[in-house]
This record gives structure tokens, C-alpha cells and sequence, in this order.
């Protein structure tokens, strides 16, 4: 067993403590890695305060992970001690379905492994990225390209892959317009890939408080749904449509931004169900699809092609002592745009 520094939270919505946490003993296809950053995704929140159903206390969370290889198994053969690497969403899944063995385990049909809040085949509580140290089979581990710093990377294993799966499978690029509803910890990483991948973009935001900060990222146009002219002036404008938001919204409305044909994909997840509004799909032959994270293949992909095209997120480091505070900031949209604790502070 390896002991690991951690922070977990010992009941919904309890502050942080520092503890101790033994991660299991180094298996021949393991890979045992020093955590450097641990990002903050919102899921990380709504499952620490029991507001996805139940939850396994002491929590310690965290799926956005960049750190270094400290150790490997006998028999591992794609990472080496050194090697700079990530782990995401998933650590494990059954490998045999057939959404695994066409490379898409985070639809595995009989439930992948999470990161943290999960059941391991060994019958252990899987505990994430919060802490100094993490064990998982190499199959599950990720390359971080040399071109990207591990501070901006960690987000990339989450809100990154997130937005480059539906952008890929529905082939936003040069001649698609493509719309990102919301400019948060999602939203911006879509605005920099759907840029990259060469689509005209545009940012349906509340307001135009972010306007110039998503023209930076790569945003050809920005939008104020808070303005009813913009639904009017922007009707069947788009090709893709990616929701980022987790709250409720009036969907006939987006919906009617669709050309015809086009798509609006939802990977954010609002606690209270959404309307389907028939007449707004039908009218118009249009799609309203749903995504999760991407596979591991898809998810190196992702990583090469940010290294390649210069994207990272844009964070706010802070250190252990700040995580209830920066999770209090989260629900309060107060980040720009993604919180990432420097593991380097739980020595203190």
C-alpha cells in the first residue's frame, strides 16, 4: 500500500479535511503517479452535497488530475517513471461490452469505474484527485503532451474532453456554425477547441459580461440571451448547438437557433428534468442529443491536439486551504475559469 496525503470531506457539505488515505498496492499493469494539480469540476460538488443521490463519505473527489509517473508495475509498457501524465473521469471499466471494444468506455454498458465515489473490481472505494498520489491501471492513464503545462492540462482530463467529443462526433470545422451556451469552466474550453477545429463561433452567454474574454479564446460573435432580440436575429442560424449550462432553460427557444438538421447536444446536467418541446424538433427536422466525456483513445486525442494547437485552461491556483471557499465560488459563478489546487500545499 502507498499512503497519500488527502483532503475529503467527511459529510455533505462539511468543510475539508486533511487526512491520510492508503492507495492499493502496486499491481503489474499499475501505474502509480505524484499528483501535481488537481482541477475542480462542478460534479465534484454536486456529488459532495449529496445532490446526485448518495454518496460514499469521506469523499475525497477530483477527476481532472496532471502529475508525474513516481512508479510502475512489472508490466507495464506505455508510461516510465518520469513520464508526465493524467487521469480523467473513469479508472476502469469492463472492457468487454461492445461500446469498450470500440474504444468508447465511458458508455460502457455495465458502468465504467469513476475516479472517485466508485466501486473498484476489488470491491475498494475509489478516492480521486484531491490528494498527493493515485494507482491506476496504465490502460486508463493518459500522455500529457510536453506542450502543455500540467496546471493548465488538469482541466483538459474533464471540462476539455467534454466539449471536444460532441464538437468532433458532430463535426464542427470550417463552414459550421457553431453555437456554446454558457462561457464557464465548460463554455470556454468550447469556444478554444470549436476555434481551433476551424467553425465560425458564437457564445450565447446571460449578458455581455464576458464578451471580451470570449473573443480572446477564439469567439467570432457573442450573444445576450437575456435580450429577446437575439432569438429572433439568430433563428435557424446554427449547424451545432453545445449547452454547457446545468440549470434549466426555455429549450424551444434554443432549439429554434437550429438550422435545419442541425443539433443542440446537452453535457451539462441540471438537477431538475428539462422540457421537451416536440414541435421545436419536428419543425425543422432538428436533433437533441446528449454527451458525456470521450473514451481514453479519444482523450489522448484531445490532449494531442490542444498540445498541438497551444489550449489550455484558464485557472485560478489555489491551495489546500482555499477548497471550500473555491467550491462556495464555484456554485456562485465566481471563477474565471477553472479552480485547480497545487498539491504542493498539502505538505504545509
Amino acid at each position: 500500500m502507498t499512503s497519500a496525503i488527502a483532503y475529503a470531506t467527511p459529510s455533505a457539505k462539511a468543510p475539508f479535511e486533511k487526512t491520510t488515505i492508503e492507495r492499493r498496492e502496486l499491481g503489474p499493469k499499475d501505474v502509480l503517479i505524484k499528483i501535481a494539480f488537481a482541477g475542480i469540476c462542478h460534479s465534484d460538488i454536486h456529488t459532495g452535497r449529496n445532490e446526485w443521490g448518495e454518496a460514499h463519505f469521506p469523499l475525497v473527489p477530483g477527476h481532472e488530475i496532471a502529475g508525474v509517473v513516481e512508479e510502475v508495475g512489472g508490466d507495464v509498457s506505455k508510461f516510465a517513471v518520469g513520464d508526465r501524465a493524467g487521469v480523467g473521469c473513469m479508472v476502469d471499466s469492463c472492457r468487454e461490452c461492445e461500446n469498450c471494444l470500440a474504444g468508447e468506455e465511458q458508455y460502457c454498458l455495465r458502468g465504467n469505474v469513476g475516479t472517485y465515489n466508485a466501486k473498484g473490481k476489488d470491491g475498494r472505494w475509489t478516492d480521486g484527485g484531491y490528494s498527493s498520489h493515485i494507482v491506476v491501471d496504465e490502460d486508463f492513464v493518459l500522455h500529457i503532451p510536453d506542450g502543455i503545462e500540467l496546471d493548465v492540462a488538469a482541466p483538459l482530463l474533464c471540462a476539455g474532453i467534454t466539449l471536444y467529443s460532441p464538437l468532433k462526433h458532430w463535426q464542427a470545422g470550417p463552414g459550421k456554425k457553431v453555437a456554446i451556451i454558457g462561457l464557464g469552466g465548460l463554455g470556454h474550453m468550447g469556444v478554444k477547441i470549436a476555434h481551433a477545429m476551424g467553425a465560425e463561433v458564437s457564445v450565447l452567454s446571460q449578458t455581455l459580461g464576458k464578451k471580451a474574454d470570449g473573443e480572446k479564446f477564439g469567439a467570432d460573435h457573442y450573444y445576450a440571451t437575456s435580450d429577446d432580440a437575439t432569438f429572433k436575429e439568430l433563428k435557424g442560424e446554427f449547424d451545432l448547438i453545445v449547452n454547457t449550462v446545468s440549470a434549466s432553460l426555455p429549450m424551444a427557444k434554443y432549439l429554434s437557433l437550429l438550422r435545419r438538421d442541425g443539433t443542440l447536444v446537452s453535457v451539462g446536467a441540471p438537477a431538475e428534468p428539462l422540457e421537451v418541446p416536440a414541435f421545436a424538433l419536428i419543425m425543422g427536422r432538428r436533433s437533441w442529443a446528449g454527451s458525456a466525456i470521450g473514451g481514453i483513445r479519444e482523450t489522448q486525442e484531445m490532449l494531442d491536439f490542444c498540445a498541438e494547437h497551444g489550449i489550455g485552461a484558464e485557472i485560478e491556483k489555489i491551495g489546500a486551504d482555499q477548497i471550500d471557499e473555491a467550491w462556495d465560488r464555484v456554485v456562485d459563478s465566481d471563477v474565471r475559469y477553472r479552480f485547480v489546487i497545487d498539491t504542493a500545499t498539502f505538505a504545509s
